[in-house]
């Protein structure tokens, strides 16, 4: 499970302007586990990227990864504090 949280800390801290505000937590949900991402404010359109394509290329190498182990992982953004 701490797999897919790293791999997705390896992927966001190259994205973002301060790699050191990326918190990620795995989350275990049932049959899936939600990896949580949350980065410093200015950071989050960067995460997110122009319409979406940023975090949708995120949850797509993660959830790529879940397959191969035959688990459902999902990539959610954390709510800005």
């Amino acid at each position: 499970m701490t797999d897919y949280a790293d791999l997705t800390r390896f992927i966001v801290e190259k994205m973002v302007s301060t790699p050191e505000a990326v918190n990620v937590r795995a989350l275990p949900h049932g049959r899936t586990t939600i990896i949580e991402v949350g980065v410093a404010d200015g950071d989050i359109g960067k995460l997110i990227g122009k319409g979406g394509r940023n975090i949708d290329a995120v949850r797509a190498v993660v959830r790529a990864a879940g397959l191969r182990g035959h688990e459902r992982v999902q990539v959610e953004v954390a709510e800005p504090r």
